[in-house]
C-alpha cells in the first residue's frame, strides 16, 4: 500500500542520502528557496512515497499561480530509488491527487515527471522530453574523450587543435555581473527564434542557488564572450541548463570545445554524470534538431520520465485544455 509522509525539503534530502539516491536538484531544499523568490511560484511542501513503510520515492512541489490559477509542479518527482511499476506509479499518482485535493482547493491539477501515461493527460504548456543524453565524466579527460562517439571525439579534438576559444569556470563574474553573458543569449534568441527571459532570470538563478549548485562557464576569443553555459550541481550530478552562443563563432567548434571542457571540470571536481538536459524523440519531435550535436558526445542516450499533468479539478481543467486548443489553431 501506498502512503504519502509529509517533510521538509530538508528531511526529503537526509532520507535521499541514506538509501543512496542522488535527487535532481529541484527535488532539493536549496531549489524550494530559489523558488520562494520568484514571483507566482511558493515552495507547497514535500513528501516521501512509502510502500509498507518503506520509502520508495520522493516528491517536492511548488506551486505556480498564473492567469488566476494555481497548479503544482515537481520536476523530476516523483524521483524513485528504483523505477515503479505502472501500478505502482499509478497508486503514487491517485494518493497525492487526494492529499493534494484535501490540503489545497485552489489546486487545478498536478504536472508531474511520470514513466507512464495512464490516467494522465498531455502538458498544457512547455515541451517535456522523454529522452536525454547524460555523459559519463570519470577517469580523467582521455577518458571522457574515449567514450564519445568517433564524430564526438573528431569534434572535439578539431577544436582543441584549431578553436581559439578560451574556455573557463567564470561563476565568479558571471555572478558579480551577468550582462556580458545575456548580451550571447540575446543573439541566441534572434538567431533561433525565442525570445529569452529577462537577464534577472537567469542572475538571480545563479545568486539564489550559489557557487555549490551552480556554475557558469564560458569561451572567449581576444577577451570577448562567444559561448557560455549555465550549470547545475547537485551531489555527482550536474546539468547543463542554458547555454547560448554568438553566431559568428558557429563553424569554429567553440561549443564542442566549451562543452568537453566543462565535462574536464567537472569530472575533476568529483561530478560523476553530465546531463544536457533533453533531445528529441517521438514524444517530442519538436526537439529533434538538438540530437546531432548532443548525442556525439555518448554512445547511448537515457530514457528518463517525461512531465504529464494530472487534472485535480477536472471540469476546470477541460476548460483550459479547450482554450489553449483554440490558442493553437488562432495561431496556426
Amino acid at each position: 500500500m501506498i502512503t504519502l509522509e509529509a517533510v521538509t525539503p530538508a528531511v526529503l534530502e537526509s532520507t535521499a542520502a541514506e538509501l543512496g539516491v542522488n535527487l535532481p536538484i529541484e527535488q532539493t531544499a536549496v531549489w524550494a528557496a530559489y523558488q520562494a523568490d520568484i514571483d507566482g511560484r511558493t515552495p507547497w511542501g514535500a513528501y516521501l512515497v512509502k510502500r509498507d513503510g518503506e520509502t520508495v520515492a520522493f516528491i517536492s512541489l511548488i506551486d505556480f499561480e498564473t492567469h488566476g490559477y494555481h497548479y503544482l509542479r515537481s520536476v523530476h518527482g516523483p524521483t524513485w530509488v528504483a523505477k515503479p511499476s505502472e501500478a505502482e506509479e499509478r497508486e503514487t499518482v491517485d494518493a497525492l491527487a487526494k492529499a493534494v485535493h484535501a490540503k489545497d482547493g485552489k489546486v487545478a491539477f498536478l504536472r508531474i515527471d511520470l514513466w507512464y501515461a495512464a490516467g494522465t493527460v498531455p502538458v498544457l504548456s512547455t515541451v517535456p522530453y522523454d529522452q536525454t543524453v547524460v555523459i559519463d565524466v570519470t577517469g580523467g579527460d582521455d577518458a571522457i574523450l574515449t567514450r564519445m562517439k568517433r564524430r564526438g571525439r573528431r569534434d572535439v579534438r578539431k577544436a582543441l587543435r584549431e578553436c581559439p576559444a578560451e574556455c573557463a569556470d567564470e561563476t565568479a563574474q558571471a555572478m558579480a555581473d551577468f550582462s556580458e553573458y545575456y548580451d550571447v543569449m540575446v543573439e541566441t534568441g534572434k538567431r533561433d527564434g525565442f525570445v529569452p527571459a529577462p537577464m534577472s532570470d537567469y542572475s538571480d538563478m545563479i545568486g539564489a542557488l550559489g557557487a555549490d549548485h551552480c556554475r557558469v562557464f564560458a569561451a572567449r576569443i581576444d577577451g570577448r564572450v562567444v559561448a557560455w553555459s549555465i550549470v547545475t550541481v547537485n551531489g555527482t550530478h550536474a546539468v547543463r541548463y542554458y547555454a547560448g552562443m554568438r553566431s559568428e563563432v558557429m563553424r569554429l567548434h567553440v561549443t564542442d570545445k566549451l562543452l568537453y571542457q566543462e565535462c574536464c571540470i567537472l569530472g575533476s571536481q568529483g561530478i560523476t554524470a553530465y546531463d544536457l538536459m533533453g533531445i528529441g524523440s517521438d514524444f517530442a519531435p519538436s526537439l529533434m534538431g538538438l540530437n546531432e550535436f548532443k548525442t556525439k558526445f555518448t554512445e547511448e542516450v537515457t530514457p528518463v520520465a517525461p512531465g504529464r499533468d494530472v487534472p485535480i479539478k477536472k471540469a476546470f481543467y477541460a476548460t483550459l485544455s479547450a482554450v489553449q486548443k483554440v490558442r493553437k489553431s488562432l495561431r496556426k
